[in-house]
C-alpha cells in the first residue's frame, strides 16, 4: 500500500501561485492513478484534479480548469499540483489521494495523505 504526505501548502495573496506537492512512500507508484481534492470550511470535500498512472490524462474542476496544473514524476514518486491565478475561493485543505481501479471523480480514491492548508488573502 502506498502512503501519501502532501506539503507546499501555505498563505498567498489572490492572484499569486503555490505549487503542492505529495510524496509517496511503498508500494507500486506508478500503478496509481492520483488525484488531489479540497475541503474549505463548512463545505464538502470536493473534486480538483486527477492524472491517470502515466500521466498522460488528466481532468480539472470546471472552478480550477485553466488555473491549475497536475503532474508527476513516477521515478520520484511525486504528484505535482502548480496553482496559479488563485482566489480567496481557492482557500482550502488540499488533500492527494490514490486510486488502483475503477476511478472516478467521486470514488475509488481509497488512500489519502493528512492535507496540506493553503490560503488565498484577498
Amino acid at each position: 500500500q502506498v502512503y501519501l504526505v502532501e506539503s507546499g501548502g501555505g498563505l498567498v495573496q489572490a492572484g499569486g501561485s503555490l505549487r503542492l506537492s505529495c510524496q509517496a512512500t511503498g508500494g507500486r507508484f506508478d500503478m496509481y492513478a492520483m488525484g488531489w481534492f479540497r475541503q474549505a470550511p463548512g463545505k464538502e470535500r470536493e473534486f480538483v484534479s486527477d492524472i491517470n498512472w502515466s500521466g498522460t490524462s488528466a481532468e480539472y474542476a470546471e472552478s480550477v480548469e485553466g488555473r491549475f496544473a497536475i503532474s508527476r514524476d513516477n521515478t520520484k514518486k511525486t504528484l505535482f499540483l502548480q496553482m496559479n491565478s488563485l482566489t480567496p475561493d481557492d482557500t482550502a485543505v488540499y488533500y492527494c489521494a490514490a486510486c488502483v481501479a475503477y476511478c472516478s471523480r467521486n470514488s475509488g480514491y481509497n488512500t489519502w495523505g493528512q492535507g496540506t492548508q493553503v490560503t488565498v488573502s484577498a
